[in-house]
């Protein structure tokens, strides 16, 4: 089986709301609550991908706060002609919520959500990301606090 790795990044957008909030998308028919993140493209900085892809998303607009962290992981592509590993890593950044709305997420995501920053830690599906969700919480209630 071929072996692929692929660089993206994504993000966790907030808005100061009372009390605060982070936007989950839910995808494989609303199955899983996730971060935003994807492919980071040709000649485009993390930065510039996280801020395309929360967008794309959840339909949100956002301006970069700080960076996160950077989580790894492995999956298994299934496409017509066979089987392909892949090696992902996807680097995230705490973004501050400037505009849009979570009607306007795009056609890969099922829903695109508002959480306080309780139900989203509850919520969230994966570990790794509950790890980045968790430092974004921290990072959102310094800034409040």
């Amino acid at each position: 089986m071929k072996t692929r790795v692929e660089v993206s990044a994504g993000g966790v957008i907030f808005r100061d709301a009372d009390p605060p909030e982070v936007c989950l998308i839910a995808t494989h028919e609303g199955r899983t609550w996730q971060l935003p993140k994807g492919l980071i493209e040709e000649g485009e900085s993390r930065e510039d991908a996280a801020r395309r892809e929360v967008s794309e998303e959840t339909g949100l607009l956002g301006e970069l706060v700080q960076p996160l962290d950077k989580i790894k992981y492995w999956y298994v592509w299934d496409y017509g002609e066979g089987r392909e590993r892949v090696r992902k890593q996807v680097h995230f950044f705490l973004l501050r919520y400037t505009g849009g709305s979570t009607d306007d997420h795009d056609h890969e995501v099922d829903d695109a959500r508002w959480f306080t920053l309780a139900e989203a830690l509850e919520r969230i599906s994966f570990k790794d990301e509950r790890r980045v969700l968790n430092m974004a919480v921290e990072a959102i209630e310094a800034k409040a606090g």
